[in-house]
């Protein structure tokens, strides 16, 4: 028995000198690709794999359940780990209990914020600098974002961007959050609405008004439209703001019918009934990728969800119908310009994206149009944020 003991130990031993030994290795070979913040992550498996293997288990990620999290082609929807976060909203009405209260400015500078929203969130980028056609300058801002999973998002510290950028509406998309479990977003003075698929982890939208809107509705009206949450309209004093996430047509192409022949239809006749009434501001993933100047590889995506004739065909209805697309109004021949990159092949580092966010506006307000802005150094989601100036009525 004894000497089974020590045979033990002394394979353990040997064991950990040459896992340590591994690791070393991998070290050096590798010291000039990484920084030193990582060498120690880059020795811990070794040492991880002893421990493991003395207690008679497996190292974790070697069949144990891990959170589901799966990503699909390029601009395809995810699953998300379900859990539940600890503080929870249930309320669809109101974000937070104080908010007859303005948000506050925030006092701190651009350098106390997280390296990756210090640049865009300082104070010269967060205000508009064009003014409108009628002469007048920005009095309203309208921000939009896929957020890909909101509680994904909120563990990625976006409120600082928020809270420098302070829109008077902010939309949200693809939440992949019941409306039972939606955590609190942390920020003041907003009136909040939900709309969550019945999918559990799937599409779902929101919407944050500084002022309560005169009226909120959700959906096209039509059942089958209508259970994944993909559509929000709020109704102002003189417009409507729409924020919708786009059914995207699929790995395979699968949804494309149900998009061309069912969806665009029905969300157009929407959009003209709301138009007939007074102007719309539509915003929102639109999953599309409308010329070929929208996406960094035109070419080699000719038949892939997002870019094919058929979808690229719908969005060119919509804006020929007294509507149309705020960005390429502005910026008609603007390059590498982009919001959404796929998590693979380090494609946002390489700025290799897709333009599939949009503020698509009713004829009636161009003039009072002020900018229409991509945020692409904002992270917190494989999308950016996008945002619109709207001036006063002349």
């Amino acid at each position: 028995r004894e000497t089974a003991r020590g045979f033990c130990s002394l394979s353990s031993f040997i064991l950990l000198v040459q896992c340590l030994l591994c690791s070393v290795l991998v070290v050096h070979v590798n010291c000039k690709l990484v920084g030193s913040a990582q060498l120690a992550s880059l020795a811990l498996p070794g040492f991880q794999l002893w421990l493991t293997v003395c207690e008679g288990g497996k190292p974790r990620g070697h069949g144990q359940e891990m959170p589901l999290k799966r990503k699909s082609t390029g601009q395809g929807e995810e699953a998300e780990d379900t859990k539940p976060a600890k503080r929870v909203k249930t309320s669809d009405s109101v974000a937070e209990s104080d908010t007859s209260k303005p948000a506050a400015a925030s006092s701190s500078s651009s350098s106390s914020l997280p390296p990756t929203v210090a640049a865009s969130a300082s104070g010269d980028m967060m205000a508009c600098t064009r003014a409108a056609s009628n002469g007048k300058t920005s009095a309203f801002k309208v921000v939009s974002w896929n957020i890909n999973g909101i509680r994904a998002w909120l563990k990625k510290d976006p409120l600082p961007y928020l809270k420098k950028e302070a829109p008077d509406v902010l939309c949200f998309q693809e939440i992949k959050c019941a409306k039972s479990e939606i955590p609190d977003v942390g920020l003041a003075g907003y009136h909040a609405y939900w709309s969550s698929a019945e999918k559990k982890g799937y599409a779902g939208t929101g919407l944050l008004s500084k002022t309560k809107p005169v009226k909120v509705s959700y959906g096209l009206g039509e059942e089958k439209h209508d259970n994944e949450g993909r559509v929000i309209t709020a109704e102002y004093d003189d417009f409507y703001v729409v924020t919708s996430y786009v059914p995207n047509s699929g790995r395979g192409l699968v949804r494309l019918n149900y998009r061309k022949d069912e969806w665009d239809p029905a969300f157009r006749a929407h959009l003209k009934d709301l138009h007939s009434k007074k102007p719309v501001i539509l915003c929102g993933d639109l999953n599309v990728s409308h010329l070929d100047i929208d996406l960094a590889n035109p070419k080699s995506n000719k038949k892939t969800a997002g870019f094919t004739p058929e979808e690229r065909a719908g969005f060119s209805t919509l804006v020929s119908e007294d509507f149309f697309d705020s960005f390429r109004h502005l910026y008609p021949d603007k390059k590498d310009a982009y919001t959404f990159w796929s998590a693979m092949g380090n494609a946002r580092a390489k700025n290799v994206g897709w333009r599939l966010d949009y503020f698509v506006l009713s004829e009636s307000l161009k003039d009072r149009m002020c900018d229409s802005v991509i945020r692409s150094d904002v992270m917190g989601s494989d999308h950016c944020p996008i945002t619109l100036f709207l001036a006063d009525k002349s």
